[in-house]
């Protein structure tokens, strides 16, 4: 079982980083079912960067990830000017990103590819301290950060008050629409960045099912979560944990008799029943989905 820690901590590194961007943009009062799309677009932004200059600069996965964070970013903007400036409903806007981002990423491929997918890099990210990857040390760094801006620093509170009761936020001076905008794009970036951890160390090319789900999977961490950083740390171990169980099943030779769809479907059935169960409960930011208004101010 101990062996199934460095796999295990690998599959849930993207989903936190992913898990606390939702974390961000829901806490502002924005739905952001748009992950798993986000982190599409990151995957393929990472992949295309790295192919392509892994033989001709040193550099090329520190600049894959910087400039997946950024795709994922400037992408998330569709989400934040429907949401935010339109108030379009954000269920539909981030349907409709996850939809683009599957034409999108197959259209570039096919641009800078010729097929519908990257072509596989010689060398993905390798493993640095107590053998895991360095995504791990970002995931712990990026949650960190979130625990201590959100609940230590001023522009936390704001945060959580846009989620909260964004008219009272109004009537402080503080501008609902900027920090709003401000956390959607944040949230980009950061499943932008899980994105590009998936590809970098799960797989050795950009594929239509690089994702595969995981998006869904750190959006469920986030209401299993309760919409706090260390309890989405703790749903993500758990998400984690069951999509490593389902790849290194074939160790264990006593399960053997299960079919290994079985084992494949759990990690997708745990967040189906978490989404069920605390689907009632009421831990969301009270502002959650409803567009801003001034006039009621």
């Amino acid at each position: 079982m101990t062996n199934m820690l460095p796999s295990t901590l690998m599959i849930v590194s993207p989903i936190l980083i992913a898990a606390i961007g939702g974390i961000i943009c829901e806490r502002a009062g924005v739905v952001n079912i748009a992950l798993e799309g986000l982190m599409s677009i990151g995957a393929m932004t990472a992949a295309i960067i790295h192919v392509l200059l892994e033989t001709t600069i040193g550099f090329s996965i520190p600049l894959a990830l910087v400039l997946a964070a950024a795709s994922g970013g400037l992408f998330s903007l569709i989400h934040a000017f429907a949401s935010v400036t339109l108030k379009a409903d954000q269920i539909i806007s981030g349907t409709g990103i996850n939809l683009l981002s599957n034409g999108i990423t197959v259209f570039v491929c096919q641009l800078v590819f010729r097929m519908d997918r990257s072509v596989s890099y010689r060398m993905g990210m390798q493993t640095s301290f107590f053998d895991v990857y360095p995504t791990v040390w970002i995931a712990l760094i990026i949650l960190a950060l979130t625990w201590f801006v959100m609940y230590k620093r001023p522009v936390g509170l704001r945060l959580r008050a846009a989620g909260e009761n964004p008219q009272a936020l109004a009537a402080c001076g503080v501008n609902v629409i900027k920090i709003r905008y401000i956390a959607i794009i944040i949230s980009g970036i950061l499943a932008g960045l899980a994105g590009a951890c998936v590809v970098l160390t799960q797989d050795i090319q950009f594929t239509v099912n690089t994702i595969n789900g995981k998006g869904f999977i750190a959006l469920a961490a986030v209401s299993f979560g309760r919409w706090v950083p260390l309890g989405v740390l703790g749903a993500s171990l758990l998400f984690g944990f069951s999509l490593s169980f389902a790849v290194n099943v074939f160790n264990f030779r006593s399960l053997d008799f299960i079919p290994s769809e079985v084992f494949n479907m759990l990690p997708y059935l745990i967040t189906l029943l978490t989404l069920v169960i605390f689907s009632g409960k009421d831990y969301a930011p009270r502002s959650i989905g409803q567009p801003y208004d001034k006039s009621k101010n």
